[in-house]
C-alpha cells in the first residue's frame, strides 16, 4: 500500500501535477488519422486540456478551444460547434502510422524511437482507440501484469469460434500446435522476470510445463505509458494509455504485422461493432454490466463477458473506481513489473523536478536508434528458453517483407 499523497502524485495529470508535467515531456497520441473524416476542427480532450485538431498550410496542429456550459471530457462535439481560442496555446503534431501524436511540453520534443509499429509500412499496420472511464495508470498497470491473462482472459474452450477480432490468446504458441488458451489455463502462476531497458521494462513470463518445457511470453512497458505485447505469431500490439483527465483515458493501439498486409477496412469494421463514434466509447460498459452472461461464464469464458479481451480489461480497471485507491492494496510476487514501473515513474518525476531532463527515459539524442522491442510467445526447452525466444523473434524478422532487422 502507498500513501494518498503518493497515489495522487503518480496518477493526477493536470498541467501543474507531477505526473502531468512528466507525461507532457513525451509525444502523446491525440487522435486517429481516421478521425479527420468526422470533420475539422476535431475536438481533442488530452491531459485535462480542451483542444481541437486543425489544419493549415504547415499541416496539423492542436489549438485551444472555447467551451460551452455543457462541456463533458468524454463527449466529442461536431466540428460546426467548436470555437477556437485564438489566444490559447498551440501544440505541434506528427503523424505516425494512423495516429496523430502531439507534444504538450516545453522545449524540444523527443525523437521517436524506431519501434516496429513506426518502422512498418502503412500497409502492415492498423490503428484504433477506445474510451475507458478510469485513470490512465490503472489502465496501464493491467497491461504489465503477465499473470492476469491466466484468469481474466481464461477461455474454457480451445477452438477459435471467430476470425480476426478478439483472437488474442486464441492462437497457438510459436513452433507448436498447443493453443495459447490451454497454456494460460493450465499454467496460471508464471515466474516473472523484469529487466530495465533503454525504453522502459522488458517483462518475461515463464510458465514451466511438463517434459522440461517452458512457455516464454515476452511483453514490454514502453515509458512513460505504453505497452508492446504479442497478439499472435504474426502480429504485435503497441498500446498507449492516454489521459483525457484524471478519471478518463483512451487506449490507442497500433497493430503491426510481420507477415501479410492488414485488412484495415475489416479490422475497423469489426471494432466499430463494439464502439460508438466519434467518441469511441465501448458499447459494453458498466451501464449494461458489460453484457455479462452467466451461462457463458459457466461454459466458455472466465468473465462471461464475451471473447473481446478489451472488455475483460475494461471491466477490471473501471471496477476499481475512477482512480484506484492504492492506500488499500497489497501487492504480491506477481506484481513485480508494476512495482518496478512505479519506481521508474517516481524516479522520473524526481529527475524532472530536479531539472535533470537528460536522465528521463527516451529523452536523449539516441532515442531514434532504439529498435524492436522483442515481443512474442514461444515454447522451448527450459534450459534454453532465452536463446530460443530470441531465435523465434529473429526468424520472424528475417522473413518479414519490410525491414524489421534489429
Amino acid at each position: 500500500m502507498i500513501s494518498q499523497q503518493l497515489n495522487d502524485q503518480i496518477t493526477l495529470i493536470g498541467p501543474d501535477d507531477d505526473a502531468g508535467l512528466l507525461l507532457r515531456q513525451y509525444w502523446q497520441p491525440a487522435a486517429l488519422c481516421d478521425d479527420i473524416a468526422f470533420g475539422l476542427p476535431f475536438a481533442v480532450n488530452l491531459l485535462s486540456e480542451q483542444l481541437a485538431l486543425v489544419k493549415d498550410r504547415s499541416g496539423f496542429k492542436l489549438v485551444t478551444r472555447l467551451l460551452d456550459e455543457n462541456y463533458s471530457p468524454t463527449v466529442i462535439p461536431p466540428a460546426e460547434e467548436i470555437e477556437i481560442d485564438i489566444d490559447g496555446p498551440t501544440y505541434p503534431t506528427v503523424q505516425k502510422n494512423g495516429v496523430i501524436f502531439a507534444y504538450l511540453g516545453s522545449g524540444e520534443p523527443p525523437e521517436f524511437p524506431s519501434f516496429d509499429c513506426f518502422r512498418a509500412p502503412n500497409t502492415h499496420v492498423f490503428a484504433f482507440k477506445g474510451l475507458w472511464r478510469c485513470n490512465w495508470l490503472q489502465a496501464l498497470e493491467v497491461g504489465i501484469d503477465p499473470a492476469h491473462a491466466s484468469f481474466l482472459h481464461r477461455f474454457l474452450q480451445d477452438e477459435d469460434p471467430m476470425e480476426g477480432y478478439g483472437k488474442q490468446f486464441r492462437d497457438t504458441a510459436a513452433n507448436t500446435d498447443i493453443p495459447m488458451t490451454k497454456i494460460l489455463r493450465e499454467y496460471p502462476r508464471p515466474e516473472i522476470l523484469v529487466d530495465e531497458t533503454e525504453y522502459g521494462l522488458k517483462i518475461t513470463a515463464l510458465r514451466h510445463m511438463k517434459n522440461d518445457l517452458t512457455h516464454v511470453r515476452v511483453t514490454n512497458q514502453i515509458f512513460p505509458q505504453a505497452i508492446c505485447i504479442p497478439m499472435s505469431r504474426e502480429m504485435t500490439i503497441t498500446q498507449w494509455h492516454v489521459p483525457i483527465d484524471n478519471e478518463n483515458c483512451y487506449w490507442y493501439s497500433v497493430f503491426t504485422s510481420f507477415d501479410k498486409p492488414v485488412n484495415k477496412r475489416l479490422m475497423r469494421e469489426q471494432r466499430l461493432q463494439e464502439h460508438t463514434v466519434p467518441d469511441y466509447a465501448p458499447r459494453k460498459n458498466a451501464e449494461n454490466n458489460y453484457n455479462y452472461d452467466p451461462r457463458e461464464q459457466k461454459f466458455e469464458t472466465y468473465t462471461g463477458m464475451g471473447l473481446d479481451i478489451n472488455v475483460h480489461d475494461q471491466w477490471a480497471v473501471e471496477g476499481m473506481g475512477p482512480i484506484q485507491d492504492r492506500t488499500q492494496e497489497h501487492l504480491g510476487r506477481s506484481d513485480v513489473a508494476i512495482i518496478r514501473y512505479r519506481r521508474m515513474l517516481r524516479q522520473a518525476i524526481a529527475d524532472l523536478r530536479s531539472h535533470k531532463l537528460d536522465q528521463l527515459p527516451m529523452k536523449h539524442y539516441a532515442t531514434s536508434k532504439i529498435k524492436g522491442p522483442l515481443s512474442n510467445d514461444a515454447i522451448t526447452k527450459t534450459s534454453n528458453w532465452e536463446k530460443a525466444s530470441q531465435a523465434v523473434d529473429f526468424d520472424r524478422r528475417n522473413l518479414c517483407p519490410w525491414d524489421a532487422s534489429i
